[in-house]
């Protein structure tokens, strides 16, 4: 099938219909016109990383790259496909290129991080998420990779808190409040677990267990008791809602 109009709106188009075959085919009829066209080689990789041809996406990003060394879009391709067949080394190399061109790209300080985890290099895992973070302070992405790579380290109490910034910053994270109370656990600190587990933030954590306390009851009594009396105080204001009728 032949496409009409500006070659940029007929790739957007395609890519929007998820039609990756036809993105091949077309972005090949612009490589017989000019075999180093930098939107046909690039997008050519980026159907083919859509349908997982992950050396072929490789070749063409390589092709790219040895008109440009430094083209970020390729070599951010190139690193998904590595990333895939799991060969983390040459992804490291790939993220020092990128580093050279820009040292504030937090993405690619997350990306050679997984890497080096991979390898189990952890303390330069976490010396590139520190990075990251560094550049981005609320990246829950590095908050959580260098949570998750302290715990697997054993250092659960250098992970708690890390985990509970990820969870302040992004509520919907449900593996951060789950980790924080597996980190909890590997203490010894059960109750601490238990509210973790509840979605509790550490400050949360402290001031409940303080309540407690002043009740002199345990921490899981006193939780039961908090969430019966809400149901309760709940069912009341519906009794008392008005009729709407």
């Amino acid at each position: 099938m032949s496409y009409l109009g500006n070659p940029i709106d007929v790739i957007k188009k395609l890519y929007t219909e998820q039609k990756w075959h036809e993105i091949f085919t077309f972005c090949q009829n612009m490589l017989e016109s000019d075999p180093k066209d930098l939107v046909a080689l690039q997008n050519i990789a980026t159907a083919l990383l859509q349908v997982e041809k992950y050396d072929d996406v490789i070749s063409y990003c390589d092709t790219v790259l040895q008109i440009n060394p430094l083209d970020e879009y390729a070599l951010k391709n190139k690193i998904f496909a590595l990333e895939r067949l799991k060969k983390y080394d040459q992804v490291i190399l790939c993220c020092d290129k990128l580093l050279e061109k820009n040292k504030n790209d937090s993405w690619t300080f997350d990306s050679k991080g997984l890497a080096l985890n991979e390898l189990n290099r952890h303390e330069e895992a976490i010396s590139n998420y520190n990075a990251s973070l560094k550049i981005d302070p609320n990246n829950t992405t590095a908050l959580m990779n260098k949570a998750i790579t302290l715990s697997y380290l054993q250092r659960h109490a250098d992970a708690i808190p890390i985990y509970d910034l990820a969870q302040f910053l992004d509520g919907t994270l449900k593996e951060a409040c789950m980790a924080k109370s597996d980190a909890y656990t590997k203490l010894g600190k059960t109750d601490e677990a238990f509210l973790a587990a509840q979605g509790l933030l550490v400050s949360d954590i402290i001031k409940f267990k303080e309540k407690a306390a002043e009740k002199k009851m345990r921490v899981f009594d006193y939780y039961c008791l908090n969430e019966f009396l809400e149901i309760e105080k709940r069912e009341k204001q519906r009794r008392e809602k008005p009729d709407s009728k």
